[in-house]
């Protein structure tokens, strides 16, 4: 899941960008924009709809990472080589600080440039299950489609797009649903807003790190090896009827 040098760490850096130029710009226009109604679920979509476009845009120049817990969960199983990890996640962070830079440029410091906080009413253990959970269903899923080829290729883009869709609708309301550290720290950079930053850089590293090790641990069980197995043409009821005695 790696690249060429340098143009992959470009491409991370371009795709990290435009998932934060969108996604935070539409919970930026909420609170900018007088009557504008993105909602939770259009940011949601927001995400996950540039996250889709920007794989089948660049997977192909740097694997399309654009997270630095994907990274460090492709590196901890071995689909990527540690020696390229620093430069990944620091094009990562540049591009999510550039973006997090042009919306303070565009808007001015509105609603903290999409920094993501979690909601007063939620505790810490449930901030560090959200994000853990939500970057680990993602993980999983991008695992499935990156090292497994018996997953239609064509599909990559498409269920990563939901798994971000799914993760920010679920985990939004409670943390923002980040699922991703460059995501957190770009806004968090600019804004200003480091309240609970922790959690958006440990929780998600652990979240990518534990589902990529269980796929790794599902795909070693073939289709083929769990189905029931069909009975044989010659398997017809009159063979296997059992015998009456009369």
């Amino acid at each position: 899941m790696g690249g060429r040098h340098p143009r992959a760490e470009l491409a991370e850096a371009i795709g990290v960008f435009a998932l934060v130029l969108a996604g935070c710009g539409a919970i930026v226009a909420d609170g900018f924009v007088a009557g504008a109604s993105v909602s939770h679920v259009g940011v949601a979509w927001t995400f996950g709809l540039t996250i889709a476009v920007m794989v089948y845009a660049l997977g192909h120049v740097s694997g399309a990472h654009f997270n630095p817990a994907i990274t460090l969960g492709f590196a901890a199983i071995g689909h990527f080589p540690w020696r390229r990890v620093p430069t990944y996640i620091g094009a990562q962070l540049a591009g999510a600080t550039a973006a997090a830079g042009t919306l303070l440029v565009m808007v001015g410091p509105v609603g903290q440039l999409g920094a993501t906080v979690p909601a007063a009413e939620l505790s810490v253990t449930g901030a560090v299950l959200a994000e853990t959970l939500a970057t680990a269903l993602l993980a999983f899923v991008i695992a499935a489609v990156a090292t497994d080829d018996r997953v239609p290729e064509a599909a990559g883009g498409l269920a990563i797009g939901l798994a971000v869709t799914i993760g920010a609708l679920f985990a939004g309301p409670l943390t923002g649903g980040s699922m991703n550290p460059a995501r957190t720290l770009g806004p968090a950079v600019v804004s200003g807003t480091w309240s609970m930053v922790w959690i958006y850089l440990a929780a998600p590293v652990v979240g990518s790190i534990a589902a990529m090790f269980g796929y790794e641990l599902v795909r070693t069980v073939d289709y083929e090896d769990v189905r029931t197995p069909r009975a044989r043409p010659s398997e017809t009821a009159a063979d296997t009827e059992p015998e009456v005695a009369g």
